[in-house]
């Protein structure tokens, strides 16, 4: 594990703001895409849609340029009746330093509710949200800018096996992962077919995830880094997020998107 040779790569949080250099997204970018259920038994069982956008309009917060992220996900068809979800969450994403200002959270999962709203001190190192006020490293991503701060990220050096940590701020907790490189793979959606790099996340163990690398993600092998499946092994076979539909990518005009 090349750990000490992506530490130029990746700088750990807690380090003072550096500009960051974006290839990768523009405002207007979206992505769709399906989520379903898959196992020897059932086949393909559609659970609902997500989709992921960076929206147009122009956004200062305190002072700051910021990109403003957005991510949905519904529960579709017979999933409403056993569990239904309809999520929102939105991040307002420093322009230079890639970093989030302004997180908002809208969850409802079956019985489950939460609200929230954390607003972020980069300079200071801290974060507020509803309920508690805390010390945070400096650059902690939130839920959705930790996904758009590493699509910019200098992977070329990356070999399988080496890993590079993330910092995030959720549910008044600061979570740490290591994101392993696991190589390159051809991935064919509905979307069409890309050359992908595929990268496990850790992710917490328990009743759902028996293993603490069940996550699997691929992106494209790109400077785009658009993101074409999610994989999530379960108990009993995988729930998986697969690209339907993309627009708006940097340097790519309309007319030649899908």
């Amino acid at each position: 594990m090349a750990f000490c040779s992506l530490t130029a790569i990746t700088p750990a949080a807690g380090q003072e703001l550096k500009t960051v250099t974006n290839r990768a997204f523009i405002p207007g970018e979206k992505f769709n895409f399906i989520v379903y259920y898959d196992s020897y038994l059932t086949g393909k069982v559609t659970a609902g849609t997500a989709s992921l956008e960076i929206g147009f309009q122009k956004k200062e917060i305190e002072g700051r340029k910021v990109y403003h992220a957005v991510g949905r996900g519904k529960s579709k068809g017979a999933f409403n009746v056993f569990f239904k979800v309809d999520d929102c969450f939105e991040s307002y994403i420093d322009m230079e330093y890639m970093v989030p200002w302004y997180f908002i959270r809208r969850t409802r999962e079956g019985n489950y509710k939460k609200d929230d709203e954390v607003r972020f001190n980069q300079y200071t190192g801290s974060a507020s949200s509803r309920t508690i006020s805390r010390n945070i490293p400096k650059g902690t991503q939130d839920f959705i800018s930790a996904f758009f701060y590493a699509r910019t990220v200098d992977l070329s050096g990356l070999k399988p096996g080496d890993f590079f940590p993330m910092s995030y701020f959720l549910d008044d907790s600061i979570y740490i992962t290591r994101i392993y490189y696991e190589g390159k793979e051809t991935i064919k959606t509905v979307a069409g077919t890309f050359r992908c790099m595929k990268f496990k996340p850790t992710v917490a163990t328990g009743n759902v995830f028996s293993q603490p690398y069940a996550m699997s993600i691929w992106v494209t092998d790109d400077q785009y880094r658009i993101p074409v499946l999610a994989r999530s092994e379960v108990i009993v076979g995988s729930v998986k997020m697969e690209l339907t539909q993309y627009q708006g990518l940097a340097g790519i005009p309309p007319a030649l998107m899908p």
